[in-house]
């Protein structure tokens, strides 16, 4: 199951949206029981986070910490982005309405802007797009109004979808992840998904789970650090890996696909 270089997506990122962690992250939302992050440790983490980025060959367009927001480093959930258009998303937790603001401003210079409106609700981290197809996660954090109205956004400028039940994960990107042409990176419970038996998988042991969270970004993959069986798997799948410490934002419910808007 290697991967060559010819392989790799042929559509590219060159951008990235992030957002330096606030000094109050350690008040956002969290459901881990790991304990409260380290601030210090956090942005030491968040840096390396964006030189990885750049070393991808993104430029990053860095917005600064809102202590409005602790969850607003994590920028993904407010947005999605396509080489077209771009989606702003309405958080499903109400703690976080008002993160998508700033985001939308920025991503206006960029791609023309549709919404996603009340009652409907969508968190990023919910939307794995596989070529020109979107994969829409119903959890407690995107719920089927949210989802409709994106499939009909979606279906305006020519891109198919369909929705998955998350089950227990905090998102559909928590537990699977597209990583080029057929091939996923997933957690032992979605493997025999009916939606997803069309690809091949690397698949994530059980005890490992955080690890299903990587991002294929031009080149690189990025994977949170301190998964050994993952990286291996990964590694004999021909990927040119990138490992990331993420201890930090692992604690407030954080992945590698959070901490960016890539497109």
């Amino acid at each position: 199951m290697m991967m060559s270089k010819t392989e790799q997506p042929i559509s590219m990122f060159t951008k990235a949206i992030v957002r330096f962690p606030a000094e109050n992250f350690d008040q956002g939302i969290s459901h881990s029981g790991l304990g409260k992050p380290d601030y210090t440790r956090a942005l030491e983490q968040h840096s390396s986070y964006c030189e990885a980025l750049k070393k991808c060959g993104l430029d990053l367009i860095y917005l600064d910490a809102d202590r409005r927001f602790p969850d607003s480093t994590f920028v993904e959930d407010t947005a999605i982005v396509t080489s077209n258009i771009a989606v702003i998303a309405r958080p499903g937790d109400q703690r976080r309405l008002g993160e998508e603001v700033e985001i939308e401003d920025v991503l206006s210079e960029h791609r023309d802007i549709e919404r996603i409106s009340p009652p409907g609700f969508i968190d990023g981290g919910d939307i794995l797009q596989v070529d020109s197809h979107f994969f829409i996660g119903l959890s407690e954090r995107s719920n089927m109004e949210g989802a409709n109205q994106l499939q009909a956004i979606l279906k305006k400028y020519g891109y198919s979808s369909s929705t998955i039940d998350v089950g227990n994960m905090l998102h559909l990107k928590s537990g699977v992840n597209h990583v080029g042409k057929n091939f996923l990176v997933v957690r032992e419970e979605l493997i025999h998904h009916e939606d997803l038996h069309a690809f091949e998988k690397v698949i994530v042991p059980p005890d490992e789970n955080y690890a299903a969270n990587v991002v294929l970004v031009n080149d690189y993959l990025l994977i949170p650090k301190g998964f050994p069986k993952t990286k291996e798997k990964l590694l004999q799948s021909g990927f040119t890996i990138l490992e990331l410490e993420m201890s930090e934002f692992q604690k407030m419910d954080g992945g590698l696909s959070c901490l960016s808007l890539r497109f």
